[in-house]
Formats: C-alpha cells, structure tokens, sequence
C-alpha cells in the first residue's frame, strides 16, 4: 500500500493506514528513490483531528490521514527550500499568478474569472493549485507547484511554473489594484505560510519568506467578483 510520489521536485515515499491516501496521490506518483519517508500513525491522526477543532467529527479517517500526511511533509520540505502557502495558483502565459485572502474572501473565484476571461483574449491560462501550492526556492528563482491538495474543486495540475507575483484579494464595490509596500508584505505572507514547529524550520522558513518578499512583485486588489476585475489585475500584474 505504500508508494512514492514527488512534489516541487522532491520523491517522498508514503506509508499510509488508509489505502484510498495512494489514490488521492495518483496523479504524483513516480518510482524514483526517495529524499525521505513518511509514516503515517494513528497518533499523527489524532493530532490532525485536533487540528480540525471543534468540526472534527465530520471529517473521514481517510481525509484526516491526508491532512495529517500533508502537514508532515510541509515539515520536512522546509529544509529543501520549499513553503507550503495558502493561495490559489493560477499559470498565464507560462507564468503563474498567487491570488491569497483569508478564506472565503474570493482567491478561488478570481482564478475562475481569470480561466473564464483571458483565453478569449488569446492568453492560455490553466489552473496549478487551487488551495495549497508549494513554493520551490532554487538559485534561478521561485516556483509554484501543484500537489493533490489542491481544494475542494481539486482544481490543478502536477506542474511547476515560475512565479510572476502575489496578490492578496479584498472585497470592495469597484475594482482596483496597486503595488504593495515592502512593510506590507511580510505580514500578509507570515499568515498564508504552513509555520514548521522546531526552531530551526521557522528560521529557514522566515528566511524564506524574506527572499519571497524582495524577489516577487506583490499587489492588493479590490474587486467586485466581476469580469473587469480580472482584466484589472491582469494588466497590472503581466509582465
């Protein structure tokens, strides 16, 4: 029941309880030897199930073991240079758009408005993730991947593509955009980022996030859910 399967790069071999975590994991499966293991236990699944508060009982031990599973490799992968961020991932043109809010804000709706507008303008645009990319940090620059967690619409693709710029969505009666101050951005990134619990990983992850915040241009878009809001921050996003 075990397998391997290789995200932002990364092979990462998993030892699940619940066999349907393999067929989740499908389209990210490979036979290539692992950087590390991950072994889930029933006490990594109660631990999830505490994460989960107070709504716990409503979640399948199949999808707690996911959860739980996730988090564990959002803990090792720190050390490789990779951030598990909270945001729907968008690719135009070969480039990929990080749309972030708290949730229910609207990040995924905006990606839909992105999908259903600029094609008709010639652009191609696809989804990477919409709900838990990972962020790959090399010396050429800084990725979004696509994983399995990718929301409940599981909307995304095994890809990696060169992150262009973050914006964080805000709702408001008319659409408008502009650039976000370098005193803005820490903040905003600190709490769409999976924080590790040693000392050691929220170093590099801090350090991490200061290279994000430097190297990616970051926006804060008001909109209205409507087409227009789509070709607003399109255009002043695109390179």
């Amino acid at each position: 029941m075990n397998f391997t399967m290789k995200l932002a790069g990364v092979p990462i071999r998993i030892f699940p309880l619940n066999e349907k975590s393999r067929d989740y994991c499908k389209g990210y499966l490979c036979e290539e030897a692992p950087a590390f293991e991950v072994k889930v236990t029933q006490k990594m699944i109660e631990e999830e199930r505490e994460h989960a508060g107070e709504d716990n009982g409503m979640f399948s031990d199949a999808y707690i073991e996911r959860l739980a599973i996730y988090r564990e490799i959002a803990e090792r992968m720190v050390e490789r240079g990779v951030l598990l961020f909270h945001g729907s991932a968008i690719e135009a043109d070969g480039e990929a758009y990080l749309f972030t809010a708290p949730s229910g804000t609207g990040k995924s709706t905006h990606a839909r408005l992105w999908r259903e507008t600029l094609p008709a303008l010639g652009h191609q645009i696809s989804m990477v993730n919409d709900d838990k990319p990972l962020l790959r940090f090399t010396e050429e620059g800084i990725d979004v991947c696509g994983t399995p967690w990718n929301g409940k619409h599981q909307l995304g693709e095994n890809k990696i593509v060169p992150l262009r710029a973050i914006c964080r969505i805000c709702r408001g009666e008319t659409n408008t955009i502009r650039p976000m101050m370098g005193v803005e951005r820490l903040p905003v990134l600190l709490s769409q980022t999976y924080r590790p619990k040693g000392k050691e990983g929220i170093r590099k992850s801090l350090a991490l996030l200061g290279r994000l915040s430097q190297e990616v241009s970051m926006y804060e878009l008001h909109c209205n859910m409507d087409r227009e809001a789509a070709l607003v921050s399109y255009e002043a996003m695109r390179p």
